[in-house]
């Protein structure tokens, strides 16, 4: 298996906590994450195989310049990727947000990171049950599941681990098959 590139957006530093919490786990199947505001679009799509995260923002916005952040995020990254040829690869996602202060946003920027990869021919992978999570419409959710790893660190940050654990063990299932 080629090693796992993993990206994230962030501005309090919990996204980056994760990632690098999921990198850890991974061990050598993983590359070190990287802010997406210090990757390349030639880098990014030299990896067969990436985990892409994100924070919510506001009504379910990406991270970026819109939503005052300092730096670039996923929001000035993805446009770049339009009209890229990411067929061949695959994707696993997931996202932090609060989902009592915003039950209809919650981890909705996932949504929009999928919606990205896909259009560029992307396999996405990790989609996760909204099985304990009082959520129950968001842009992120399909058919009862979010279309990758919900962490909700303000509310339920003692589950996040096991979720993790369990989250990866079925990505790299799914990375097999």
């Amino acid at each position: 298996m080629n090693t796992i590139a993993i990206y994230f957006g962030t501005d309090t530093g919990r996204t980056r906590r994760v990632a690098k919490l999921i990198a850890q786990k991974l061990g050598m199947r993983a590359q070190p994450p990287l802010n997406i505001n210090r990757v390349s679009v030639d880098a990014f799509l030299a990896n067969q195989v990436l985990i892409l995260g994100t924070p919510t923002y506001g009504a379910g916005q990406l991270p970026g310049r819109s939503v005052d952040l300092a730096q670039e995020s996923w929001e000035e990254f993805l446009p770049r990727l339009q009209g890229r040829d990411l067929s061949g690869r695959t994707v696993a996602l997931f996202g932090l947000g609060d989902e009592q202060k915003y039950p209809s946003e919650f981890v909705a920027a996932l949504s929009l990171l999928r919606a990205a990869v896909l259009a560029c021919g992307a396999r996405v992978i990790g989609a996760w049950s909204a099985e304990g999570y009082s959520c129950k419409a968001s842009p992120a959710l399909i058919d009862g599941r979010f279309v990758g790893l919900a962490l909700d660190p303000i509310n339920q940050a003692s589950l996040s681990e096991a979720r993790i654990d369990a989250w990866l063990q079925q990505v790299l299932d799914e990375l097999e098959t």
